[in-house]
């Protein structure tokens, strides 16, 4: 099945998951730009990613899984990796914001 073969009630949902794990992408970004400190913005993009990316795979399983006729769970493992690896990056950026902020004095370093 051609993706123009595809029922339009299958290709709207498809499309509205897919839209809605892009805008939560686009404001985890925006997020990125508009917070002040390091510790507000290193969360909007870390949740925006991984709820946008979760949105976005579960589009592309539905698609895949219509377009080829079986269950087609092999995006699951984008996903997966993405949703390991983004917490972990998160932990060892603040972790080493706050060390930093406790050597150099900083008044608004997390206490202990």
């Amino acid at each position: 099945m051609t993706p123009s073969e595809l029922p339009l009630w299958a290709a709207s949902t498809i499309v509205a998951v897919t839209v809605f794990g892009s805008l939560l992408a686009l404001t985890g970004s925006i997020g990125l730009v508009v917070l002040r400190r390091f510790y507000e913005r290193v969360h909007a993009p870390t949740l925006g990613a991984t709820l946008g990316m979760a949105l976005i795979v579960v589009a592309s399983v539905m698609f895949w899984s219509l377009a080829e006729g079986r269950l087609a769970l092999q995006d699951l493992l984008i996903g997966i990796f993405l949703t390991v690896t983004t917490p972990v990056t998160l932990i060892l950026l603040a972790r080493a914001a706050v060390y930093r902020d406790r050597v150099e004095g900083d008044e608004d370093a997390p206490p202990e």
